[in-house]
């Protein structure tokens, strides 16, 4: 990634990484930690560092829940899930990473599905 795509996702994001102290508190009230390969205080760390590319090619910006318990967890207001939503964002506007096909919704959905779900997988992989 070069030096333009790591500032847009400082602009996008609205976040100083460099805030971040990696106590790992965001991480540790995860509720997707386990299913994570890099987890929100890692996304901090490596887009601070501009090793973006591992970022844009894991499963994990799709396995954040975009909770906001890592945000509410940082006791120096870091905000990690802005930062990957905007590292998802930078995933999804690459040719060929959009997770969602409008088409194939019907088949996604059931009685039980909140559709808060259906707003924020849209938000997450439509932009």
């Amino acid at each position: 990634m070069n030096k333009n795509q790591k500032d847009w996702i400082d602009i996008t994001s609205g976040v100083n990484v460099r805030k971040c102290m990696r106590c790992g508190k965001c991480s540790a009230t995860c509720p997707s930690y386990d299913e994570m390969e890099y987890h929100p205080h890692q996304f901090v760390y490596m887009v601070e560092k501009g090793d973006i590319e591992p970022l844009l090619n894991s499963e994990s910006l799709y396995k954040c829940l975009t909770c906001f318990a890592c945000v509410e967890r940082c006791p120096r207001g870091v905000e990690p899930a802005k930062v990957i939503e905007a590292v998802r964002l930078t995933a999804v506007r690459q040719q060929g990473n959009n997770h969602l096909i409008p088409d194939r919704i019907p088949e996604m959905l059931d009685d039980d599905l909140p559709q808060q779900a259906i707003v924020t997988a849209f938000r997450k992989y439509t932009k």
